[in-house]
């Protein structure tokens, strides 16, 4: 049995190949360059993708580290919920232990990747004051973030960063339009930018599984009064 490695490199990440025309997009856009805005379907691996395309570029040093950005909704303050903060945050790091553990085959790896100093968990709760550089950005679930916040995070944005903003308007938690609207007039700045570029998913590219790319299709066939 092979002794998993201590540090973690760019031979001990997978290969990923892009498996969609949206996936194969981003793969192309984040080589060329840009910061990302990745919308639409759940299911289509923009978490996935993301996360392995900034590793790729840390492993190879390019920027010293990932920082994983997530808002506390619905709570919207960590501060409600009980336990030490590590342990709050743990709820929202959970999807995260399971993508790091995939892309390095390695059920150790994002305790690995934090001994290293290459990965970081923030909250919208405990980023105001903060300079972020020499990093990539990821903010998931950015649905979930206000506009306000949205707008926080990226001024937080120091020397030699990149961001990738994943999300699904239609997947929010907020019950308030205005809040809802958040990530929708942020992506409209973004997309007038000329060092962004936005890839949208459709229930076309879902590689989950079968039944959640039939679910979504039929959910919005439904909802757009077409069934």
């Amino acid at each position: 049995m092979n002794k998993k490695p201590s540090k973690l490199r760019t031979e001990h990440l997978i290969t990923l190949d892009p498996l969609t025309k949206s996936q194969e997009a981003v793969f192309k856009s984040w080589k060329e360059g840009f910061n990302l805005v990745l919308s639409g379907s759940a299911g289509t691996g923009k978490t996935f993708i993301s996360t392995y395309l900034a590793l790729l570029d840390i492993m190879n040093k390019n920027q010293s580290k990932l920082v994983i950005v997530r808002s506390a909704v619905p709570t919207r303050d960590m501060g409600f919920l009980p336990g030490t903060l590590e342990e709050k945050e743990d709820a929202y790091k959970a999807p995260y232990y399971s993508i790091m553990s995939q892309l390095f085959e390695d059920g150790e790896a994002w305790k690995k990747l934090q001994v290293a100093k290459q990965i970081e968990f923030l909250t919208t709760s405990f980023i105001r004051g903060i300079t972020l550089t020499d990093c990539i950005v990821l903010i998931d679930e950015s649905q979930n973030l206000t506009y306000h916040e949205l707008c926080s995070v990226i001024t937080r944005l120091g020397n030699n960063c990149r961001i990738i903003l994943c999300g699904d308007y239609y997947q929010s938690d907020f019950t308030k339009t205005g809040d809802r609207e958040g990530l929708e007039k942020f992506t409209k700045i973004l997309e007038n930018m000329k060092l962004f570029d936005h890839v949208e998913f459709t229930w076309e590219d879902i590689v989950r599984s079968g039944l959640v790319r039939d679910f979504i299709m039929t959910k919005e066939l439904v909802e757009n009064g077409k069934l």
